[in-house]
């Protein structure tokens, strides 16, 4: 008589490399909206003003970088669940064009994402310190103890790490709508004079759209993070293409109705000249509290964007060390599913980079790493779709071939744009990668060597 077997929750089952397969379409909606919504389209709609004087015109840009943005996400849903891995644009990488490819992605990657853990800490504590004055000679200290406050979560394991994302996450997305909705009613009582005198409005140059266009789609980034934990997911079959466009059409929805708002309470001149339209507006509408509510929620979209690029982070070098290109120990895993290895590395980094203030010349890198990395992607779908044409694809990109080429043009021109603009940058961004290509290359003769006679 055969005995009933007892019910085991995928949570309970680690993956042969350690990782727990627990997660699901709420962390995977939870980690692109933490990681995408935040102080960017607080700032972003001056920028994008600045170009574009029709308000018309600028919804259009919003909607049309939104479109791109859910193109993107679709194309490379495709790849999540053909290779579901943990590594990100790193397994692609690698898998379509051998490993020195697969390590410049994985290794200017993670570079980014140390660098933009230094970037948001310090925006922590840049924050903290508008809200508590005597703060403000020690924000680099507030930034590294919030930042190895998150290294003490991340240890916990990844059930914890995951439920302080989904809760932070809603806490942030709740607060932006009650933000938005609180302007639109307001605006039409208090700011009749505003909408009365919009200025005038001329046709937008090509070069503006263009300029205007990047601006958005940067504004769009993090659209691809859960792309880094079809490992750890239940049935990334299933979830990895819901998160991903259930989060983009979230975002998009969240970014119009933010636009909207300003446009209703701002002219067109004064949004363009403003640095931060968002912290304006609400001066006008609630006077000097507005300032506040505006940076403490600005303060509220950072730990769980900085809880999200840590846990990306991790994964990289995680997948990296797994596959040898990095220090093996990268990829050891508690019992709670936590590369903590890979957590200490890449917190480090992230405090040398706080403690040097050389995060600033990385973020400026960073954009350009990102634009390449995703460029290489895109590619890869092609040659994947070329080279392996009977390899199961539980998620097909739609309009393909159409959305992958338009995602592709957009990425190719975005990536000759950001090294003509940033010729600076754009060195460094290519001798970082030479260094790290030639240290892998001297890692792996060390390995090779024989070893010295007797």
């Amino acid at each position: 008589m055969n005995m009933p077997l007892a019910h085991v929750e995928p949570s309970a089952t680690p993956t042969r490399s350690g990782l727990r397969r627990i997660l699901g379409v709420g962390f995977g909606l939870a980690v692109i909206v933490g990681s995408t919504l935040g102080i960017g389209i607080l700032r972003a709609p001056g920028l994008v003003a600045g170009q574009i004087s029709n308000p018309s015109i600028i919804l259009g840009l919003w909607l049309v970088g939104g479109l791109y943005t859910l193109l993107g996400a679709v194309c490379l849903a495709e790849l999540g669940t053909m290779l579901p891995q943990t590594g990100g644009y790193y397994v692609y990488a690698r898998r379509t064009f051998g490993e020195s490819v697969g390590f410049a992605v994985g290794w200017t990657d993670w570079l980014t994402y140390c660098a933009v853990l230094g970037y948001v800490s310090i925006g922590i504590g840049e924050f903290m310190a508008v809200l508590v004055p005597s703060l403000a000679g020690l924000i680099k200290i507030v930034a590294v103890i919030a930042l190895v406050g998150l290294v003490a979560l991340q240890s916990a394991g990844i059930r914890v790490s995951s439920r302080f994302q989904e809760a932070t996450t809603a806490i942030k997305f709740v607060a932006f709508l009650v933000v938005v909705i609180a302007a639109l009613v307001l605006a039409p009582a208090m700011s009749s004079a505003a909408a009365s005198s919009p200025g005038p409005a001329s046709s937008p140059s090509l070069v503006g759209v263009v300029v205007a266009l990047q601006a958005v789609v940067i504004t769009y980034g993090g659209w691809q993070s859960a792309l880094y934990f079809t490992e750890e997911d239940r049935d990334p079959n299933r979830n990895l293409p819901r998160s991903m466009i259930a989060g983009v059409a979230s975002v998009i929805v969240v970014y119009l109705l933010v636009n909207l708002a300003l446009l209703s309470v701002l002219r067109i001149p004064d949004l363009a000249r403003s640095t931060l339209p968002a912290a304006d507006a609400a001066q006008i509408l609630m006077g000097s509290r507005g300032r506040q509510i505006i940076t403490v929620l600005s303060l509220v979209s950072l730990p769980p964007l900085l809880n999200a690029i840590m846990m990306i982070g991790t994964r990289i070098l995680f997948a990296m060390g797994r596959d040898g290109l990095l220090w093996r120990r990268t990829a050891n895993v508690t019992a709670g599913g936590a590369p903590l290895a890979a957590t200490v590395v890449t917190t480090a980094v992230a405090v040398a980079l706080i403690a040097s203030g050389t995060f600033q010349k990385l973020v400026a890198i960073a954009s350009l790493f990102l634009v390449f990395n995703y460029s290489v992607c895109c590619l890869a779908l092609v040659v994947l779709r070329r080279r392996e044409p009977g390899r199961a694809r539980p998620f097909r990109a739609w309009g393909y071939p159409w959305s992958a080429g338009i995602v592709l043009l957009g990425a190719a021109a975005f990536l000759i744009a950001a090294v003509i603009g940033d010729t600076v940058n754009a060195g460094a961004a290519l001798a970082l990668t030479a260094a790290g290509l030639l240290g892998r290359v001297a890692v792996a003769r060390l390995r090779t060597a024989p070893a010295p006679q007797a």
